[in-house]
């Protein structure tokens, strides 16, 4: 029973959710799959647009969790583009789908674990991250339904799980080495970000120096129940980057209840109508936050710190930390 519910989880790692959300815009979706000569590395993508807005587009860069794929998420990607965004969903191979499929149940779990666990995996992510930055600055220019429609002044970076590690990473935490040594792989282009149930760094001595150079806005987003599947962070840990990070707004939702695997857009856990709700709250909280810190809006962040809390209700708590 244990293996089958392991399987099934790390099928919604990567199941697209089905999202009904007003939208403001109609959205088309194109794949491609990039080449990074560096690294001789190939990043599938599956970017979301809107169809008929001419932008300049604010964009956002979507990492997903272990045995995740571009085909996640899609609830988010289709609301963001919806709402005036180019949400581009990144494939992480080495981390991605190919990690579970076709492995036998029991080993199922080993194979998970030695993923999250691979160095080349945590230095691919963000690398993977910088290069698709890198290559949305050559679409911009090239002949594509994207020519002159991406506005790369106005970068965000969103991730889930090792999503969320990754979106830190490129956000600008550092990572501690047991010689003492600081490894770094933040990006300054990176100007806001959303942290879905980020994990914490195994040395908690660390910790003030791993999110010191942290400067940007970021909604980080958990929930009482949120435990890894495969690794040691328990739910009250998730908190641990908002505490730690000073010198920009930071933001705190934790959901009532909230698991590990809502914020994949579906929970074995939680009966349908209270899934619907968090993914709603979910794209509200994350649209209100990108309207205020990439478009500028006055009226993301009057939404974001006078309404969020009314309109989340009993369904969770929200933290606004403003500390410099």
């Amino acid at each position: 029973m244990k293996l089958f519910r392991l399987l099934a989880l790390a099928w919604l790692i990567v199941a697209p959710a089905p999202g009904a959300f007003a939208a403001t815009n109609a959205v088309e979706i194109l794949r491609a799959d990039w080449l990074d000569a560096n690294r001789n590395r190939t990043v599938p993508v599956k970017i979301y647009y809107p169809a008929t807005d001419s932008g300049p587009l604010p964009v956002i860069i979507f990492s997903h969790g272990l045995g995740g794929s571009r085909e996640g998420y899609e609830y988010l990607g289709r609301h963001w583009a919806a709402h005036g965004y180019v949400s581009v969903h990144l494939q992480h191979l080495g981390s991605d789908a190919a990690v579970w499929q076709d492995k036998p149940a029991t080993e199922l779990k080993a194979s998970l674990r030695q993923s999250a666990a691979n160095l080349d995996n945590a230095a691919n992510r963000p690398a993977d991250v910088s290069f698709a930055i890198d290559r949305l600055e050559k679409l911009n220019q090239e002949k594509s339904p994207l020519k002159n429609r991406l506005d790369l002044a106005r970068l965000g970076v969103a991730g889930h799980s090792f999503g969320a590690f990754t979106t830190l990473a490129v956000a600008g935490q550092v990572f501690v080495t047991p010689g003492d040594k600081e490894i770094s792989f933040g990006d300054p282009r990176v100007k806001a970000a959303v942290a879905m149930s980020a994990p914490v760094p195994a040395r908690k001595s660390t910790l003030d120096r791993a999110f010191a150079k942290i400067k940007i806005p970021i909604l980080h987003m958990t929930g009482t129940e949120d435990s890894s599947p495969i690794g040691e962070t328990r739910p009250e840990e998730r908190r641990v980057p908002f505490d730690h990070i000073h010198g920009a707004e930071q933001y705190l939702l934790t959901f009532n209840g909230g698991d590990h695997m809502i914020f994949g857009g579906v929970s074995g856990k939680l009966p349908p109508e209270k899934q619907k709700r968090f993914k709603e709250l979910i794209c509200e909280s994350s649209t209100a936050f990108w309207d205020a810190y990439l478009k500028g809006e006055a009226t993301g962040k009057v939404r974001l710190t006078n309404d969020f809390k009314t309109v989340l209700a009993t369904n969770g708590t929200f933290e606004v930390k403003w500390d410099k």
